[in-house]
């Protein structure tokens, strides 16, 4: 049997002239609701970690994460969608509202041709909160008070079907089922459907893990940070690196065929360039540095792009010393000296990892910083021991042209993500510190 982490990836499909480009960015995240409101708090280095408030998750010992504080969802989603659909769900279709308002891509632009758009998400668990309010309702009161949407809210697959029966999109359909690395062949996979023929998708990730259940669920994960403090229970790259912090939130983003955006008056933010994943399996940390690089290297021959040409990495950063160490080593093996002198950053240990959403939101950021010259602070962090360029602090002001985006899943999936700036885009110059 071949080892998947020794497979070389295969090339994205691709038809003559097609390439992808996002024209569309939705947010959904404990720093901000918006593009907008999300840049401006990521570029500052916001640190929005704090204590768990959910009802019923007081007495247990994860204590910090990044909650959506900011979101009232019957402000956003028709009463009949909410009361069929998880939290998640809710978040997704926030993000994609937003998206598609961002990208200025309305029904008038597909009334003709509904087949043209598809959705595609990404889901590590589905949804907690309904399943678990049903789950009561069935074991405390009867099967009567059991709801008919049990069988289908907590589904992965939930956000991708009420999106695209909310907007009246009939074109390719698809939800990847994994760890965090999902979010990133989530948006692989509709660069393929464009490929092939598609106009545009409509691509991201929300989660929503902040439940009871759910996180009754993640206290498995050997990699998960109890530290009480906000300020120091996600530390990636530091001495002091004790695991991760769960988020909920994400992203959606609006890809689009570059002519197909161009003809009706779009303008791209960024071209998705190349991708590229591997599996290395769960256990040891150790064994992602090869697939994290076999996944770079990949993702860099797809894009036509030599290592030096990277001007950011967003970083995967889980916050375990032996996982950080090899997302160090690996940077190295794929990219050579470039690997220690490029900026790398972590915005996500300002609001922790919303799991398949994390990636999602790490490549909006991405783009909002190819956009506007500057690479966002990794807050919290500052005596990094590894011997890569972390910007910590605040944001450095520089001409971006290539980001690389990194993910790796608890699971043991990597991938790599290279977005470009658009060249129709425009480029505001660097904004001074």
């Amino acid at each position: 049997m071949t080892d998947p982490s020794n497979r070389r990836p295969a090339p994205m499909p691709r038809g003559p002239g097609r390439r992808t480009v996002v024209t569309g960015i939705g947010v959904v995240a404990p720093n901000g609701i918006g593009a907008d409101v999300f840049w401006k708090a990521t570029r500052e280095g916001l640190c929005l970690l704090d204590r768990i408030t959910r009802e019923g998750c007081g007495d247990l010992p994860l204590r910090v994460g990044g909650e959506v504080r900011d979101l009232e969802p019957a402000s956003l989603v028709e009463e009949r969608f909410l009361v069929q659909t998880d939290r998640f769900t809710h978040f997704a279709m926030a993000a994609a509202d937003l998206a598609l308002a961002d990208a200025r891509l309305g029904r008038a632009d597909y009334q003709d041709d509904p087949y043209g758009i598809g959705v595609v998400t990404a889901s590590g668990s589905g949804g907690g909160a309904f399943g678990q309010r049903e789950l009561q309702n069935l074991w405390g009161r009867g099967s009567r008070f059991v709801g008919p949407y049990q069988s289908i809210a907590w589904f992965y697959a939930a956000s991708t079907g009420q999106v695209s029966i909310r907007g009246g999109f009939k074109g390719p359909c698809a939800v990847v089922c994994s760890d965090e690395a999902g979010g990133l062949d989530a948006i692989a996979h509709a660069a393929g459907s464009i490929a092939r023929g598609t106009a545009a998708v409509v691509v991201g990730s929300a989660e929503a893990p902040l439940a009871p259940y759910s996180m009754v669920c993640q206290l498995g994960y050997a990699d998960l940070s109890t530290c009480e403090d906000p300020a120091r229970a996600y530390r990636p790259f530091t001495s002091e690196a004790c695991g991760f912090v769960p988020a909920e939130g994400g992203a959606m983003l609006v890809v689009e065929e570059e002519g197909a955006a161009l003809a009706r008056g779009a303008v791209p933010r960024a071209v998705v360039a190349g991708h590229a994943a591997t599996f290395t399996g769960a256990g040891r940390w150790e064994d992602s540095r090869e697939g994290l690089a076999r996944a770079v290297e990949g993702a860099l021959r797809q894009a036509g792009c030599a290592p030096e040409e990277v001007d950011v990495v967003f970083a995967d950063a889980l916050g375990v010393p032996a996982a950080d160490r090899a997302e160090a080593l690996a940077l190295t093996d794929a990219l050579g000296a470039h690997g220690r002198r490029v900026p790398v950053t972590a915005p996500k240990t300002g609001i922790g990892r919303a799991y398949c959403g994390g990636p999602v939101l790490d490549a909006a950021a991405a783009v909002l910083a190819l956009e506007h010259g500057a690479v966002p602070p990794t807050p919290n962090v500052f005596d990094v021991c590894h011997d890569l360029d972390i910007v910590t602090g605040k944001a450095r002001p520089a001409p971006l042209r290539t980001a690389l985006v990194l993910s790796r899943g608890l699971m043991g999936s990597n991938a790599a993500l290279v977005l470009r700036a658009a060249d129709r885009a425009p480029a505001p110059p660097p904004e001074k510190e």
